[in-house]
């Protein structure tokens, strides 16, 4: 049980978004120092590259290819590595700029939060430490919970486990916005307490799906036998928690459902909850956690909470106890001693992802200290790395692609005069945040060891279940982040109705100012016409304009969306990444159809700036048209080459498309494309039945 805020994780919209697994590599994955592994500054992206196209494919039948061919071939995936994108190549260089930052900080801090973010991690970085201490950082909690006697303990435990560290077991505690009163921030629970993927990984049957199940299984044994159990009662634990996690998956909602908010959301009160899982003592718990008194809490999938409460009566108190001490110790394994960290790379980075190598322990320090630490590290770095002109540009560009927005909604002859009024209002309200906070987070509580890196990463987890908890019954603060600055990404939240660009995405590849309009609108520009599209799209058209889930759609024109919506569904679930498998479309509906409007907004609103600047969109520069340019510089923001591995994984567990399919999915549903490369109707890239939302 972690907590997080719901409305974050189930309804903030991303730009690019990894899986779960990958980003579990991401977070915890560690490596020992070797001199391989020295930092080295990675060169700078730039837009427009002309050494990427591939002149030999047909930009008609695969502009995939024509716009990225040279790039995946001269860009193989680096060994530390499970897919290597430009979103990568851009990352890597932030996060260089940070580390050095950060190294600084930790050497000769001169201020106190430099202080405190460089002890952090310093402490991330001793890898002696580390491997003298072994499973020692862990012991005080498999000593907490072999402690438990009874079954009615176990939610003492959980309280704890969820409050003091990075622990996940059964279920998620969050902090949410009320999703129909949305100035309200109330208490939720959600399902959780899986470590694979997605629940499909414990309950389909096919090859792939039982090769990692027992894969998995032979993980469980390793690590558990690390921590001193027999190789019998590590094989008996290992089916014990494989068991229980099954039972959770199989009350689980599929996760395409999610994108449905009312599958997300039962206001129950206290005491109805106390009734639908009376074998998990909620009392004990909330007084434990600390929460606020409430009368009621949003129930997110009942039949989750059921299926729990049958588990919890069907196993064993000791198969029970072996799930929360293997909870307890996957938090944090990739930070203990290299036998700890090596086994925890083999299955979740090298297996489910593909990756060869562990990547340097100086890239995942930075990492993981920006996420605890990322508002404390940021000020600093936006400092040296996003200039004031900077934002004053992004701005103009966002009100250029908004009154696109505006006329988009105007022109489509789908929709009633009635429903494009609320449509209107709901823009109009849009808010946008740009680089970084106006107010910075208070880390005066946070409290950083220096000397022991597992305390630290408790102390992380309990400050910022604290700072979540403190929400509850007070006002929604809608300056606030849900991304550090340095993150190359962007996100539209539904309930603040808010789109935001940190600093990290507002340099080259997607927004360079010393390149012609074209390029950056082809690449910013969709961005952000991507994360407005982001209100408008299956799931944000059913908030309004104040963040509430409330019809405000005609009955007609919501069938017509739908209608609409489904031509994208069959469209992109005809997709492979992987011959064999296909992406989910439902799952991928979101981002598909903000790829789509975005493309078609940005162009608008490049048009308008071109016809300001007495220029044409047939103008050549290097050989190409301006629209040419326009699509092979949205095309490039997706050039990637991924492992088979993350793109299986992908397919289950990721709400985006692989990049292939971003850029060819998008530019054959546009007739605009099709006129800049003088493609036919018929083509791959110009099909005759091309799907259109927005």
């Amino acid at each position: 049980m972690r907590i997080v805020r719901s409305a974050r994780r189930h309804a903030l919209t991303l730009l690019l978004l990894v899986s779960p697994a990958a980003l579990f590599a991401q977070q915890f994955a560690a490596a020992p120092d070797t001199t391989s592994q020295t930092p080295v500054e990675p060169k700078a992206p730039h837009s427009f590259d002309l050494s990427a196209i591939d002149k030999t494919a047909d930009p008609c039948t695969d502009f995939y290819q024509y716009a990225c061919g040279n790039w995946r071939k001269a860009n193989p995936i680096p060994s530390d590595q499970s897919r290597w994108g430009r979103f990568n190549e851009l990352s890597e260089r932030n996060r260089y700029l940070l580390y050095i930052d950060l190294k600084r900080a930790a050497d000769s801090p001169k201020t106190a939060l430099q202080h405190k973010y460089g002890d952090f991690f310093a402490a991330c970085m001793n890898t002696d430490l580390a491997d003298q201490l072994g499973d020692k950082p862990i012991l005080p909690l498999f000593a907490r919970i072999d402690a438990i006697k009874d079954k009615k303990d176990i939610a003492a435990v959980a309280a704890y486990l969820d409050a003091k560290t990075p622990t996940g077991i059964f279920f998620r505690f969050g902090v949410e916005q009320d999703q129909v009163d949305s100035s309200k921030q109330i208490e939720g629970i959600h399902q959780g307490g899986l470590t694979l993927p997605d629940r499909d990984y414990y309950l389909q049957n096919d090859p792939h799906m039982q090769d990692i199940r027992d894969k998995y299984r032979a993980y469980l044994v390793t690590v558990l036998k690390l921590t001193g159990e027999t190789d019998d009662q590590a094989k008996t634990d290992a089916g014990s928690i494989i068991d229980i996690e099954t039972a959770l998956a199989k009350g689980a909602t599929p996760r395409r459902e999610l994108r449905d908010p009312d599958k997300r959301y039962h206001i129950t009160t206290i005491t109805a909850l106390d009734q639908l899982e009376p074998n998990f003592d909620w009392a004990v718990y909330f007084t434990g956690i600390d929460a606020p008194k409430v009368s009621d809490i949003n129930v997110g999938q009942p039949d989750f909470f059921k299926a729990e409460n049958q588990l919890l009566a069907d196993q064993s108190l000791d198969a029970i106890k072996a799930y929360l001490k293997f909870h307890a110790l996957s938090g944090v394994a990739p930070w203990l001693s290299q036998p700890f960290q090596d086994a925890s790379f083999d299955f979740f980075q090298k297996t489910l992802n593909g990756q060869a190598e562990q990547t340097a322990r100086w890239k995942r320090c930075t990492a993981v200290t920006d996420r605890a630490l990322g508002e404390a590290v940021g000020q600093d770095w936006v400092k040296e790395n996003f200039p004031p002109q900077a934002k004053q540009n992004m701005e103009q560009l966002v009100a250029a692609l908004r009154k696109a927005l505006a006329s988009d909604i105007q022109a489509l002859p789908w929709m009633s005069d009635d429903t494009k009024k609320q449509a209107e209002a709901k823009l109009d309200a849009f808010r946008q945040k740009i680089g970084y906070p106006d107010k910075w987070r208070d880390y005066s509580r946070f409290t950083v060891t220096r000397t022991n890196f597992v305390e630290d990463l408790d102390h992380s987890s309990e400050f910022q279940f604290n700072y979540e908890l403190n929400k509850v019954g007070k006002p929604v603060d809608e300056k606030e982040w849900g991304m550090t600055p340095p993150t190359v990404n962007a996100y539209y939240n539904p309930p603040q109705n808010d789109i935001n660009f940190p600093a990290g995405i507002l340099q080259p590849p997607f927004y360079d100012f010393s390149k012609d309009p074209a390029v950056n609108f082809g690449g910013i520009g969709v961005v952000i016409g991507h994360e407005m599209t982001h209100g408008f799209d299956d799931e944000g058209s059913k908030y309004d304009g104040q963040g509430n889930v409330k019809p405000w759609w005609t009955d007609a024109d919501r069938k017509a969306f739908e209608e609409k919506l489904s031509c994208e569904d069959k469209e992109y679930s005809s997709f492979e990444p992987v011959p064999g498998v296909h992406l989910d479309g439902k799952l991928t509906m979101g981002e598909n159809t903000a790829d789509n409007g975005g493309i078609r907004i940005a162009w608008q609103a490049l048009l308008s700036t071109l016809a300001q600047q007495g220029k044409s969109i047939d103008d050549k520069i290097d050989g190409y048209t301006e629209a040419q340019r326009y699509f092979i510089s949205f095309a490039q923001v997706w050039c990637e080459n991924r492992t088979e591995q993350v793109s299986r994984v992908a397919a289950k567990t990721d709400p985006h498309s692989p990049g292939q399919f971003r850029a060819n999915g998008t530019v054959r549903n546009f007739e605009e494309f099709g006129k800049a490369f003088g493609c036919h109707v018929g083509q791959p890239m110009m099909p005759d039945d091309a799907c259109r939302v927005w």
